[in-house]
């Protein structure tokens, strides 16, 4: 091979590692961009889900405190009633 030749061939590859790296610094870029989201995402539904659970316990609550003070005293006097007869 001339010398000419084999330069051309060592600056090609040269351009195409230059360029390989820029592609996987871009990719890296890319992931860290990615994981970021996904803690974000992962965050906003761990808030999500404390938020149901605070709800779930007020309204098992409020079923609770309706049910102690309305329906067991109807139950209780519809019984009253239905054994009276």
């Amino acid at each position: 091979m001339a010398d000419d030749e084999v330069v051309r061939l060592l600056e090609e590859i040269r351009d195409l590692q230059r360029e390989n790296l820029a592609n996987q610094k871009l990719a890296l870029e890319n992931q860290q961009v990615a994981l970021r989201n996904q803690q974000q995402s992962m965050a906003v539904q761990g808030r999500a889900v404390q938020r149901s659970k605070i709800l779930y316990v007020f309204v098992a609550g409020l079923f609770l405190f309706l049910g102690l003070t309305y329906v067991v005293p109807l139950v209780s006097w519809v019984l009253s009633l239905m054994l009276r007869r």
